[in-house]
């Protein structure tokens, strides 16, 4: 028998395994480093090396050879994994020098490092045991003298040395055999509870995007490092019913209204000296990001709490003084766009604004970054998504332009003044389609996703200065398998007055004027998440689901990224009005498409967010919406974190009408149609407290419904069995509840 698309998708973790990710370019172009397994099926990642100017791979690192199978995991480590939203096993990050001749990685909390020289597991001739510096020869992996178990390894530009963290303490270990080589414990707790050094707290890292918590000078004699002590934290209790015997696992939870943990920023220097950065956070507590780059000081962004101020630092690494080189304000927020500020080659600065209506890139000297004058390298027509690289003068980032389904790469490059726009700014990925990457040294890697086929391919550009035009030199190799379900061919419509983007998928089989379908919404429909994009790949599962005899409709609406501020920030102080007024706008907007949508036969589902809008629409539009499967859903915004809940909704002490329009418990009377509630027990992102709060009140309100415990599964639920039957329960419950009865189609029907 075939087997069955659900299990596919679980064992593979959702088609990842065999992808390749985490590139990381060489100075001059020569080389690309990346994670893959070796192949679909194979959940272990390993480290690999590409030589652009052959295209030929070399396996450098394969933890097989290096570890016995397993991973014993550390808490910390769980749940930096847990952030990632990181699934595999294996070698899942890695973190090089400068050159990239050196690379540093964990395996089983024990650090390894490896060359990078010229032919992967060759001897880098970058290594010397002759040099003054002691550096040692590195070939193939080998165990670093470093403490276990240890988090986020990174080698300094140099070479020379690996830090990395161990039980809260930041420690450096030099690469080489001599003396040099001994672990120094570079800032520590001392026994201090709750501090540690060099890593991100929780709202940084499930909120933010920063997963690192210090950052090397580019002389490799000093760090900056992040001081986190989350003794202010509220401390919450996850049990596991299942298993009595075990104690309860205690984490330090920021729900909003309530304390965060107090993040400072040190300079710490390889001597012993040790500064505070002055990055002014009793207004601006919340640390952004940093970057430190050759050609200028360090570069730190922070935030104030209500998150309506973002400022940009200099920083002297002299005193720990900072000077403000520029503030971003907005009356509601001001969003956090990913990767920057970056330094180019020649000391100019990349930043992301918004103005005129757009997200728009800025690059200029601090001057010209500061008052935004001349500084902007990107019309209001393109909204940038996320600066990905600079490379020398040239800024690589991605956009979209008037599309929002699509995501461009553009590269921006000061002496091209013969680009499109003028500006020097050119769209180097082909029209449509979802497309990200990296770049250095004239080097790009572009990961393409688009609506010809399920995964993504790689490709590798190159261009100079004396030949600017971008040709393809090599492809990396993607490994993943090919899903068990009809290649999805959604309707890609833009529904109603606000031209909210949808796609409907309708079943393989299914003959226009044979018979009505019902109908399944199938959103995220809330912040910082799109699930309406101009790829194959996203449409997977509610192909499979439509398989089932649906018509799946899955519509991005107010709140959702790339339609620029003014429709990111349409749900300030309301996270319930707006986002189900577009659900069903959408679906009627289907229904007018399609005459086979059978609207007196509707279910909604989803997950986090989408768990939130498929509760809310069973509630509030009951003449609307005939059932509901809500996966790990917020049901009251006061039981979520700090940086996500305050950005939308502001303080509960401040505004409690805001926060009880918004909830879901206060609803629980009006409930008339059939909810299943789907939660993990484990969950440390949106707590089971959420759906048990709701269960009560429904309970009190004699409102019949049902819950799915999932003993020891978090918020990303990983297990392969969970994942599988997950589906299949939640067609069942949904054929149920719309009379189709309960028969599901396992397998594809090609």
């Amino acid at each position: 028998m075939t087997e069955s698309f659900p299990r596919q998708q679980a064992r593979t973790r959702r088609f990842a395994l065999g992808v390749p990710r985490s590139f990381t370019v060489a100075p001059d172009g020569s080389r690309v480093a990346f994670l893959r397994s070796k192949g679909g099926g194979d959940p272990v990642t390993c480290l690999w090396q590409l030589r652009v100017d052959t295209g030929q791979e070399e396996l450098v690192a394969d933890p097989a050879t290096l570890e016995p199978a397993g991973e014993d995991l550390s808490p910390q480590e769980k749940a930096r994994r847990e952030r990632a939203r990181e699934q595999a096993g294996g070698i899942v990050a890695f973190a090089t020098d400068r050159a990239m001749t050196v690379a540093a990685f964990t395996l089983a909390g024990r650090v390894y490092v490896t060359g990078l020289g010229s032919s992967g597991h060759q001897e880098s001739a970058a290594r010397d045991s002759s040099a003054p510096d002691s550096r040692a020869r590195l070939t193939g992996p080998r165990l670093l003298g470093a403490r276990s178990p240890a988090l986020d390894p990174r080698p300094d530009p140099t070479g020379t040395r690996v830090a990395y963290v161990h039980d809260g303490a930041l420690h450096v270990a030099g690469i080489g055999a001599t003396a040099d080589a001994q672990d120094t414990v570079l800032a520590g707790p001392a026994g201090a509870p709750g501090i540690s050094y060099g890593l991100a707290e929780f709202i940084a890292a499930e909120e933010m995007g920063r997963m690192r918590g210090y950052w090397w000078a580019p002389d490799g004699a000093s760090l900056l490092v992040a001081r986190v002590d989350e003794n202010p934290v509220q401390r919450w209790h996850i049990a596991d019913p299942a298993n009595p015997a075990r104690p309860a696992a205690t984490v330090a939870y920021p729900a909003a209204g309530t304390p965060n943990a107090d993040v400072s920023l040190l300079l710490i220097g390889l001597d012993g000296r040790r500064l505070e950065v002055d990055t002014g956070r009793a207004a601006f507590p919340y640390l952004v990001t940093a970057a430190w780059q050759a050609g200028g000081d360090p570069l730190i962004v922070v935030q104030s709490r209500d998150q309506r101020v973002l400022r940009l630092l200099a920083a002297d690494p002299a005193t720990g003084a900072t000077a403000v080189l520029r503030e971003d304000t907005d009356p509601r927020w001001v969003e956090i766009v990913p990767g920057v500020p970056a330094r180019t080659g020649d000391g100019r600065i990349a930043w992301a604004a918004d103005s005129g209506g757009a997200r728009r890139l800025l690059v200029g000297t601090p001057d010209e970054v500061g008052d935004g004058a001349g500084a902007a390298v990107t019309p209001p027509s393109l909204q940038v998504r996320e600066v990905l690289s600079v490379d020398a003068g040239a800024v690589l980032f991605t956009a979209s332009a008037g599309d929002p389904t699509a995501i461009g790469l553009w590269l921006y490059r000061p002496d091209r003044p013969e680009s499109p726009d003028g500006r020097g700014t050119d769209e180097i990925s082909p029209p449509g389609g979802v497309h990200a990457g990296t770049r250095a040294g004239g080097t790009t890697v572009m990961i393409s996703r688009t609506m010809t086929q399920p995964g993504p391919s790689v490709h590798v550009l190159k261009d100079t200065p004396a030949h600017p035009a971008i040709t393809e030199t090599a492809r990396i190799a993607v490994l993943d398998e090919t899903p068990n379900v009809p290649p999805p061919h959604p309707d890609l419509f833009a529904a109603g007055a606000r031209e909210i983007r949808s796609a409907l998928l309708l079943p393989s089989w299914h003959e226009p004027g044979s018979g009505t379908l019902p109908v399944l919404l199938d959103p995220y429909g809330g912040p910082q998440a799109q699930r309406v994009l101009a790829a194959q790949g996203a449409y997977l599962t509610s192909q499979w689901l439509a398989e089932q005899g649906f018509a799946v409709l899955v519509a991005d609406g107010r709140g959702t990224p790339g339609r620029g501020p003014d429709w990111d920030r349409a749900v300030w102080h309301d996270l319930a009005g707006p986002v189900l007024e577009d659900q069903v706008e959408a679906l009627q907007a289907a229904a007018a498409r399609h005459p086979d949508l059978d609207t007196s036969r509707v279910a909604i589902r989803g997950w986090s967010f989408g768990g939130y809008l498929s509760a809310l629409a069973v509630l509030r539009r009951p003449d609307v919406f005939h059932a509901a499967v809500a996966g790990a859903p917020v049901t009251d915004w006061r039981l979520y974190d700090t940086h996500y809940t305050e950005r939308y909704l502001g303080l509960p002490d401040e505004l409690p009408q805001v926060y009880e329009q918004s909830s879901l418990l206060a609803s629980a009377p009006q409930l008339s149609r059939p909810l299943l509630f789907i939660h993990g027990l484990a969950d440390d992102n949106v707590v089971v407290a959420h759906t048990l709060r709701m269960s009560s009140a429904l309970l009190a309100a004699g409102r019949p419904h049902r819950v799915l415990p999932l003993s020891g599964v978090t918020h990303m639920t990983p297990q392969e069995e969970v994942a599988e039957n997950l589906l299949l329960l939640q067609v069942d419950f949904l054929r149920e509840t719309l009379e189709m009865g309960r028969t599901v189609s396992t397998t594809s029907t090609t």
